[in-house]
Parts: structure tokens; C-alpha cells; sequence
């Protein structure tokens, strides 16, 4: 059985190691280590998003644009007095409309994914600056923000971040749905062939509409990750976002051709 997340893994393992022994004063402590994995955590979850998109064999180049303008909309929806949760789920429904424009684009009219997504990106990223009047939108949190946040005190308990655990669990989630579901095998068997996944009676416009509406969804979640790090709406942010993004799952072990991919791997690898 493949694992190709073993890789990434010993080279994260390598590089720990080393500045371990170069800098064992600073950098072996937990509270280090910490800030590493919340320092991931946007990356990771878009990486999340688009592990399930490679697997399929498509591309998503709009996932940076997607976080920008998702953290000028939670802005604005916390300066039209939203509460945070609302505000959130403002941002990541929006994000799921991003990934489910992209889903029609790529399944209903059959244009390549590179294509598709690479127009969104401009536009998205064009949407953002409009909704902002192309300046940073500043805005009370409201809490939001304690999901990024230092843990505190009393909340030394939850050992981690309220982010990373939510970027562990989409993990987790994403693990469960890619390796033992319908949907998770449908997704494998277009990326590997999908005239043979038409053929086999896959319903591959379908499979392709949730899958990038699934990843749009989660560069929602990034973007309200984003937004509580920096506590303000910015149609600038996350440029080049998408080349980490990808380069993370690529290191991790997925293949751009489609058919193989880990979400573990993934997840290491935006880490590296």
C-alpha cells in the first residue's frame, strides 16, 4: 500500500531536527511549536480543498482570491453588526458559491480547469477590491480572533489553538470522505481515468460540482482563518496563495495528472 506522506514526513522530521540543533534555545520549545501550526493553518485547510480537486484531476488557481475576498466579507459582515458566528458562516458561504461558480464552469461547460479557475482568480480578486473601495476594511473581531490566537490561561487545556483543531478536523473529515466513501472513490476513479469513470457509470459532472464546491467552501474557512490573524478585511491578501497551496499537496504526494493524492501528505507538506 502507497504512503505518500512518509516523505514529507521525514523531511519535516529532518528539518525539525536540524534547527533543533542550531537553535536549541528557541526553537524546541512547545510554545514553538505551536505557533508553527498556527502559522499552517490557512494553508493547510485550503490544502485540504485542493488535495480533493487534484485527486479528481482538475486545478483550482483562485483559492488565494477566494481567501481575500472572504476576509473583506466577514469584515463587512461584522461592521453591518453580524455576530462572529454569523459572520463566518457569512464568509464561508460565500466561499461555496466561489467553488460552485468554478464546479459549473469546469463540469457544465467542460472548460479546463486551468482555464476556468485562472478567470475566477481575476475576478474574484477584482470582486474583492470593489467590495473593499480597494483599501483595508477594519473591523472588531469580536472574538474571532481568539481562533488564531496564544491560548491563554485558562484556556492552556485545549493545548492548541481552537484553528489547528478545526484544521485537524477537516483533516480528519477529508481522510473519512476521500478513502471510504462513494463520493471519495468516485473522486479517485475520475482522476485516474474519467472516460473509464463514465463508462463505469460515475456521475462525473456531478462528483466535479461537489468537489470544487467542497474546496471552495474550505478557502471560505482559510479566509475566516485569515481574517482572524490579521483582524482586518484585505482584497490584497494571500497572493500566491494557490502556488503554496499546490505545492503543498504536490509535496505531499499528489499528482497532477489526477488519480493519487493524501491528505496527510498535504497537510506536511504545508508544513514544509
Amino acid at each position: 500500500m502507497k504512503r505518500p506522506w512518509i516523505g514529507p514526513l521525514l523531511a519535516l522530521v529532518a528539518v525539525y531536527v536540524l534547527f533543533v540543533v542550531l537553535r536549541p534555545d528557541t526553537f524546541a520549545g512547545a510554545i514553538n511549536f505551536e505557533t508553527m501550526l498556527r502559522q499552517t493553518v490557512v494553508v493547510a485547510i485550503a490544502s485540504v480543498g485542493m488535495t480533493l480537486i487534484i485527486v479528481q484531476g482538475g486545478i483550482d488557481l483562485s483559492v488565494g482570491s477566494v481567501v481575500a475576498l472572504t476576509t473583506v466579507v466577514v469584515a463587512r459582515a461584522l461592521r453591518a453588526d453580524l455576530g462572529p458566528v454569523e459572520a463566518a458562516l457569512t464568509g464561508i458561504m460565500f466561499g461555496a458559491v466561489c467553488g460552485l461558480i468554478n464546479g459549473l464552469l469546469v463540469a457544465g461547460m467542460r472548460i479546463t480547469p486551468f482555464i476556468v479557475t485562472l478567470g475566477t482568480m481575476s475576478l474574484l480578486r477584482g470582486a474583492a477590491k470593489g467590495l473593499a473601495d480597494e483599501q483595508k476594511i477594519d473591523a472588531d473581531p469580536k472574538g474571532l480572533d481568539d481562533l488564531m490566537a496564544v491560548l491563554a490561561d485558562d484556556m492552556a487545556w485545549m493545548v492548541l489553538s481552537p484553528g489547528v483543531w478545526c484544521a485537524l478536523l477537516i483533516a480528519a473529515l477529508a481522510v473519512v470522505l476521500l478513502g471510504y466513501t462513494r463520493l471519495g472513490r468516485h473522486i479517485v476513479a475520475i482522476g485516474s481515468s474519467e472516460q473509464t469513470a463514465r463508462l463505469c457509470g460515475v456521475p462525473v459532472a456531478r462528483v466535479t460540482l461537489i468537489v470544487y464546491a467542497l474546496a471552495g467552501m474550505l478557502g471560505g474557512l482559510a479566509g475566516v482563518m485569515e481574517f482572524a490573524t490579521l483582524t482586518v478585511g484585505d482584497p490584497t491578501d494571500s497572493m500566491g496563495l494557490e502556488l503554496e497551496v499546490i505545492a503543498a499537496v504536490v509535496i505531499g504526494g499528489g499528482s497532477l495528472s489526477g488519480g493519487q493524492g493524501s491528505i496527510a501528505g498535504a497537510l506536511l507538506g504545508a508544513m514544509l
